[in-house]
């Protein structure tokens, strides 16, 4: 992948001016192939997750000892990053230590109660992975930066 990324803009006009040169070599290709094909040239699978890389460049970047907030399988935490680890860009291991423990179980026969949990999240600060009712396992927002 591209470590200088174009802007939006700048990555249609790439578009454009591809669709431009291969209609002129008789082999025209249509606006989204075009964006596609660009999209491949700076390493990225599709048009749309290069568009998130360039929408999200400059997102959140994580630290150890961030303080953070969020929900973890439906559970409401702050907590503290003990770990962190980039996985692929801009998508984060983070370790995190919950000030008070949570039970990640619904059902009333039995408890799982958690005050360390990890995850994978995005550039959006959530994980790829969804509950049954749609939400993602854990959702992380930085409440305040470790001091310096």
């Amino acid at each position: 992948m591209s470590v200088n990324l174009p802007t939006a803009p700048q990555a249609k006009e790439q578009a454009k001016r591809l669709r431009a040169k291969l209609r002129e070599e008789g082999a025209p290709v249509g606006h989204a192939k075009s964006l596609e094909m660009v999209a491949h040239k700076h390493g990225y699978s599709d048009w749309n997750t290069m568009l998130a890389a360039i929408v999200g460049h400059g997102a959140v970047s994580w630290a150890v000892g961030d303080r953070v907030s969020g929900i973890y399988l439906s559970q409401p935490f702050v907590a503290t990053v003990i770990a962190v680890a980039e996985t692929k860009p801009e998508w984060f291991r983070l370790n995190l230590h919950l000030d008070e423990a949570v039970d990640v179980v619904s059902h009333d026969s039995f408890s799982n109660i958690r005050q360390r949990i990890f995850g994978v999240v995005g550039p959006k600060g959530h994980t790829a992975e969804r509950t049954s009712d749609g939400h993602p396992h854990l959702q992380v927002d930085i409440l305040k930066s470790r001091p310096d």
